[in-house]
């Protein structure tokens, strides 16, 4: 069974950011994103971005084990410039298995529905120079 759990502490934050690095551990194609980096872009007192953004963090696991993770981003500037109701998702990275992708952008669906948004888009970060878009082919290659 797969849990999704809200990232609430410093310890749940570093499990989050630290996750690619287990998940992708011993990939030689993975570059591993700078941890404090992370962490500051994370950091609702270090990111200008939280002055018109709001963001939560989840993580799943299952058997004790993290497995995925992901964050819902409502970037209120975007929304008023371009006159929609909707949610991002980003940082998502996750086992390969379509019960914790349903869980994870399910949880972000039921987040952003509560707020009042209509749609959910990604993978997007709070603005368009946090990372963006995934990699779906091309695995093997630098």
């Amino acid at each position: 069974m797969i849990e999704v759990r809200d990232v609430r502490s410093r310890a749940d934050l570093r499990a989050f950011v630290a996750f690619p690095e287990r998940l992708y551990a011993g990939h030689p194609q993975y570059v591993p994103k700078l941890v404090g980096d992370e962490l500051k872009t994370l950091d609702p007192r270090r990111n200008p971005a939280f002055d018109y953004c709001d963001a939560k963090l989840w993580m799943a696991w299952r058997d004790g084990q993290p497995v995925g993770r992901v964050a819902g981003i409502v970037s209120h500037r975007a929304n008023e410039t371009w006159r929609q109701k909707r949610a991002r998702f980003g940082w998502l990275d996750l086992v390969d298995d379509r019960e914790i992708a349903a869980a994870l952008l399910g949880t972000v669906e039921g987040w952003a529905a509560g707020r009042g948004l209509e749609a959910v888009h990604g993978p997007l970060g709070f603005c368009d120079l946090d990372r963006e878009g995934m990699l779906v082919e091309g695995f093997d290659e630098l």
